[in-house]
């Protein structure tokens, strides 16, 4: 069984009224307390599976969930077990599931690295949740079909984790689960209740919060971009192939968005979020055409979001690596505070905008949507794709090529490196349809150009703000000078990694 379910945090300040809408007269409460399990080491939370027994009211029910999209399906196999069995291994301590309950069914697949016999005897109890669920059905009729209803269960959850005597996190959050019925009717709904309460979407499951209390990190480390489940072949469509490059984006900035809504402040979780949006603007432009269902509205929130959270991430970077670095190298301090306080708007309110949390969610369907229904379902991206990107490499070219422009001016270099983004990102995901060593020594001329290009507009940034600070603090200048001494080298190296894109044989 796969269930399909989208998690939201609510804003402290939303939370009366929330409630108040999950505690309707059809409303139903239910203590649920969870013992999850894995061996020693964790490798069933490495492999991404989830086991636990639960009681449910009355009722006990082991759990497994495995697999999935990694955003809101994922595979779930219940199965009830007996009340005085469970209760007569909790009263001897030693409750623990039952693996052979697997044999047969659709979980058995996702379980075949495992040898049972020996998972079974490693398996520990790890933490316990401790929760209030309020749940209500949310219902409407299909217009189309009226002996078919979409039905949703809502479930606000009030509660804690536990592992130990003293360590517990707390637990609020709320789940729309799409029982029966159409995906266009759970993401309607979830927007509307996203719109009334400024919901922030969450990909953190309990168990991966448990897992966390267990080695005492507040949130889960930032995602990289991943290609190892781009799953896509020559036949792939263009709709699908779209799909499956968002959805790629999506599997790089839900989870730091995650820790952002959660309270995290950490530079990698901004900075992969940042690159994440980034690598997602290049897909929507280059691939407009390649899906009727592309909204256009989508691309300005994305970068909105994306430049707020770098006009964040460059200052802390100053006061927190720069700074210190030149300080280490005899260099006189300089107090960056008042700048940092001119800052009105943190990661944390950037991410949480409603604008952005919609949009998000906009996004997750579009990848959950049905690509066969469009009119471009029969043409395979591969036919289309080296016309992408010729277009894109001949972007690259111009403004790298154009004698008027000298590139050590910001907007031209802004452009070089804007295009070299687009060019190497559109790349990575047409590169698995395309001849793997002639596609990797592409790819690799165009990383060095593009750190290149990236380390030059960042030192000529630090160079322009330690020489507008030094009009008000004169210790500035050693840092302006310094950043001045680097942009020679960094102007070198930024030309010899553009002569090598530009002489290098394309992989299409």
């Amino acid at each position: 069984m796969q269930e399909i379910e989208l998690k939201f945090l609510i804003p402290q300040s939303r939370l009366k009224g929330l409630v108040h809408q999950t505690e309707v007269q059809s409303s139903k409460k239910t203590p649920l307390a969870a013992y999850y399990f894995d061996t020693p080491e964790q490798i069933l939370a490495k492999a991404g599976i989830g086991l636990r027994i639960r009681r449910e009211g009355e009722s006990w029910v082991q759990t497994i969930k495995a697999g999935g999209d990694g955003i809101a399906a994922r595979v779930e196999h219940n199965a009830p077990l007996a009340k005085e069995q469970v209760q007569l291994m909790l009263a001897a301590d030693a409750l623990l599931p039952d693996l052979t309950l697997y044999q047969g069914t659709s979980i058995e697949p996702l379980l075949a690295n495992f040898d049972l016999k020996k998972l079974s005897k490693k398996l520990i109890g790890q933490y316990v949740t401790d929760v209030m669920r309020t749940t209500r059905l949310l219902e409407a009729t299909d217009n189309d079909h009226t002996d078919n209803k979409n039905i949703i269960e809502l479930a606000y959850d009030s509660g804690e984790i536990i592992s130990g005597s003293k360590n517990r996190c707390p637990i609020q959050e709320i789940e729309f689960e799409l029982l029966s019925g159409e995906l266009a009717f759970l993401f309607a709904t979830t927007k509307t209740w996203c719109k009334r309460h400024k919901l922030c979407l969450s990909t953190v499951t309990k168990a991966e919060r448990g897992g966390l209390l267990l080695t005492g990190q507040a949130h889960s480390p930032a995602a990289k971009a991943n290609f190892r489940h781009f799953n896509i072949d020559k036949s792939t469509s263009m709709p699908a192939f779209v799909r499956a490059a968002v959805h790629n984006c999506l599997l790089q900035i839900l989870p730091s968005s995650s820790a952002i809504v959660a309270g995290s402040m950490d530079d990698e979780h901004v900075l992969q979020l940042r690159i994440g949006i980034r690598r997602l603007r290049a897909v929507l432009k280059a691939f407009k055409k390649y899906s009727e269902y592309i909204n256009p509205e989508w691309l300005p929130i994305l970068k909105q979001t994306q430049n707020l959270l770098g006009d964040y991430h460059d200052l802390t970077q100053l006061t927190s690596h720069i700074e210190p670095e030149l300080v280490a190298q005899g260099a006189p301090q300089v107090d960056w505070e008042t700048e940092t306080n001119k800052i009105k708007i943190t990661p944390i309110d950037t991410v949480r905008a409603n604008d952005f949390q919609l949009t998000l969610l906009e996004l997750i369907e579009f990848t959950m949507s049905d690509a066969s229904i469009e009119s471009r379902a029969n043409k395979p991206a591969i036919d289309k794709l080296p016309k992408t990107l010729y277009k894109y490499h001949t972007k690259l070219l111009k403004v790298e090529q154009d004698p008027r422009l000298d590139t050590t001016e910001d907007e031209t270099l802004h452009r070089v490196r804007r295009r070299i983004k687009d060019l190497l990102y559109i790349s990575e995901f047409a590169a698995s349809l395309y001849s793997k060593k002639k596609s990797k020594r592409w790819l690799k001329h165009l990383i060095k150009a593009q750190k290149a290009s990236g380390r030059y507009r960042n030192h000529r940034q630090y160079q322009q703000r330690y020489q507008d600070k030094s009009a008000i603090d004169s210790q500035a200048l050693y840092g302006a000078g310094w950043f001045a001494a680097k942009l020679v080298k960094d102007n070198k190296r930024c030309d010899k990694r553009l002569s090598k894109v530009r002489n290098q044989a394309t992989f299409w």
